[in-house]
């Protein structure tokens, strides 16, 4: 059989002044040699999907708090086959189908791997970044497996202490992170009211476990809409934990919507993505803001939960959570949707789409 030796990959030359800039004038296709020359602890991957992700937008301008200096391939998340090992790895069969640990390779690590992303042909790895696929996952699942759910574990648990029995609130719950989000707490025994803008991509939050869905009104026109759905949908007590990856005006709606002594969990600001200047210029010229009255008089717990820093501050709090997420992937327990695939040379289709907010779930690109 005749081995491929010539692909592709996406580079990023520069870092945009947002991420649009970036994609359209700063990020290109160019072909691409499988890797020689590996070091000892090296794993090629033959990536056979790529997640499409909102950190990869928002990196590619460097208004991520991780910033990596151009060039490099995007592709935070990627499962492939192994094509090639160094010569100290001596337990990855040729072929195998794995998934490879964000944490470890690609973009959002620190390590000597950071510019080999998943948008490409082939990625190198280091040895102790692949992860068998678990469970009966396809290619595309796998790699929507580990961030979006060590997000969801991260804030609603090891943060929000989200207990069987409690009532959450997950904005933003047709997106990835929030899907997931969905899931763990399902799978923790909580009712999961989810809150998003499209009635129709709302269908897919129900079916993936949530108990009510509620189409989130404009907080311009109607800044007690949410509230007042929500209060209905609780007798009036309002809800334990507001999960809030969005930000914006609707952060402040949500917070009208919790119980006395309840928990926000600030997990994102999707929907202020420029909070930071680009360019890789950073700061925080637009910083978002919460009011104080209502945490006061709520008397609430308001809990930053960045996943990734409270990992590098302290590598052990992942071990239980990632076990989990693994374990429920392999009982088929939890399964990632998505709902969009594109090919690698349609790659700025396929991040325009997940910027403009038309994924349910996850996106990936096939190299």
């Amino acid at each position: 059989m005749k081995t491929t030796t010539q692909g592709h990959r996406v580079v990023l030359r520069q870092l945009g002044e947002d991420p649009i800039d970036a994609l359209e004038n700063h990020m290109e296709l160019i072909p691409m040699a499988m890797p020689t020359g590996l070091g000892p602890d090296d794993v090629v991957i033959a990536v056979k999907a790529a997640a499409v992700g909102w950190v990869d937008l928002i990196m590619a301008s460097g208004q991520y708090q991780h910033t990596v200096a151009p060039p490099y391939t995007p592709g935070l998340e990627y499962a492939g086959t192994v094509a090639a090992v160094g010569a100290a790895v001596h337990n990855l069969a040729l072929g195998a189908p794995v998934l490879v640990d964000g944490f470890l390779a690609g973009p959002r690590s620190s390590g000597a791997h950071q510019r080999e992303g998943g948008f490409a042909t082939w990625a190198i790895a280091p040895a102790a970044a692949i992860i068998p696929i678990p469970g009966d996952l396809s290619f595309s699942e796998a790699c929507n497996r580990l961030g979006n759910y060590e997000t969801a574990w991260h804030c609603l648990i090891s943060r929000g202490r989200l207990r069987a029995g409690e009532t959450v609130l997950i904005l933003g719950a047709s997106g990835a992170t929030g899907l997931a989000a969905v899931e763990v707490a399902k799978r923790t025994g909580a009712r999961v009211i989810a809150v998003g803008r499209d009635a129709g991509r709302l269908e897919s939050v129900k079916a993936a476990g949530a108990d009510e869905t509620v189409v989130m009104p404009d907080p311009a026109t109607n800044p007690r809409g949410l509230r007042d759905a929500v209060k209905a949908l609780t007798d009036g007590r309002g809800v334990d934990v507001v999960y809030d990856g969005v930000g914006g005006p609707i952060s402040e709606s949500a917070m009208r919507c919790l119980c006395f002594g309840g928990r926000f969990l600030i997990v994102g600001w999707a929907s202020t993505p420029f909070v930071a200047d680009g360019g890789g210029r950073r700061g925080a010229p637009n910083v978002n803001v919460l009011p104080t009255n209502i945490m006061m008089m709520k008397g609430l717990d308001v809990l930053g939960c960045p996943t990734v820093i409270a990992t590098q501050q302290d590598p052990s709090i992942r071990a239980e959570r990632l076990g989990t997420i693994l374990a429920w992937a392999a009982e088929g327990a939890i399964r990632p949707r998505v709902s969009h695939t594109f090919e690698l040379k349609s790659f700025k289709e396929a991040m325009r789409l997940k910027w403009a907010g038309g994924v349910t779930g996850g996106c990936v690109v096939i190299p």
